[in-house]
């Protein structure tokens, strides 16, 4: 999952991030993305390069609370590029006509993010509607509300974590954290250098997912339990509002993670990813390493 925050360091100049897809890494820096794909039939690692939005260098990534769903928007955009360019590369394997057109790529990306809204959004409130009819118990609709969510979360991670498929890119995953990890240490970009590091890292976008469902319980609870209506409005509508909230805390938890609090605080984050990351093996950390050493290259620094 992509590091949805990008942040200034003392020593790297910027943070970089990424995203794991089919059989691939993404990976993205101030001024240019790659995704580098392993070829199922050839074993070859396929590279694609392209530069990044300008909105990662103008006013609106420097202006708390503004930027997060811009930026968050941009992220999203990228990796689903990214992803659709792997499903590419991954189906040519099989048959050589393979493609994904434009019209295709918006139907998928579009129907996944209303799946999103309706099953960890709308869905919650609704139940928590059935489990709390009573106007009067505010407070107890919106924890039960946060509850649901939250064990939709991890109910939704445990399941297509049983499948194969996803549990390779979930081993991608925990390549591109090893890379990242590694890089912000100063190691060297090899498999050897890379491979003792964590595959949790405090950027993570598993980290924002749940930092979201914590920040919907602040948001919600001021309202009420108004009609049914009312609450599938403001759920969609207050959705950028705990998008920039959650953005800024994992901007400010990343910044501070080795603090003894912070530590405390993000360990429910980490712990998280304990569900969407597996070890990659030595072939999966080539790859991630291929992606970042790429993005390195394109901004003129060495590796």
């Amino acid at each position: 999952m992509p590091g949805v925050a990008e942040e200034k360091s003392s020593t790297l100049g910027w943070a970089y991030g990424g995203q794991a897809v089919l059989e691939g890494v993404l990976m993205r820096g101030r001024n240019v993305s790659a995704v580098a794909v392993r070829r199922p039939d050839t074993g070859e690692i396929v590279v694609h390069e392209e530069p990044v939005s300008g909105i990662y260098r103008g006013f609106i990534s420097r202006t708390p609370f503004l930027r997060g769903l811009p930026l968050l928007w941009d992220s999203l955009g990228l990796g689903m590029k990214a992803l659709f360019y792997s499903a590419e590369i991954v189906g040519q394997a099989e048959d050589p006509d393979f493609t994904l057109d434009a019209g295709t790529e918006a139907v998928t990306g579009g129907l996944a993010m209303l799946f999103g809204l309706a099953l960890f959004m709308l869905l919650p409130t609704w139940l928590a509607g059935l489990s709390v009819p009573d106007a009067d118990h505010a407070l107890l609709f919106n924890l039960i509300e946060g509850l649901i969510r939250l064990l939709l979360l991890l109910g939704y991670l445990i399941f297509i974590g049983r499948m194969e498929d996803v549990r390779r890119v979930f081993a991608y995953h925990g390549a591109e954290h090893k890379t990242v990890n590694a890089h912000e240490a100063g190691a060297p970009l090899t498999v050897d250098g890379v491979r003792p590091f964590s595959r949790q890292h405090a950027r993570c976008g598993t980290a924002f997912l749940l930092i979201v469902v914590v920040i919907s319980i602040l948001v919600f609870a001021p309202l009420g339990k108004p009609s049914l209506l009312w609450r599938v409005v403001s759920r969609l509508v207050l959705v950028p509002v705990i998008a920039g909230i959650a953005y800024e805390w994992l901007r400010f938890s990343a910044r501070y993670a080795e603090h003894p609090l912070m530590k405390a605080l993000i360990a429910p984050n980490l712990a998280l990813q304990n569900l969407t990351t597996r070890e990659p093996d030595d072939a999966m950390l080539e790859v991630a390493i291929t992606a970042l050493k790429t993005v390195l290259a394109g901004e003129g620094l060495s590796t």
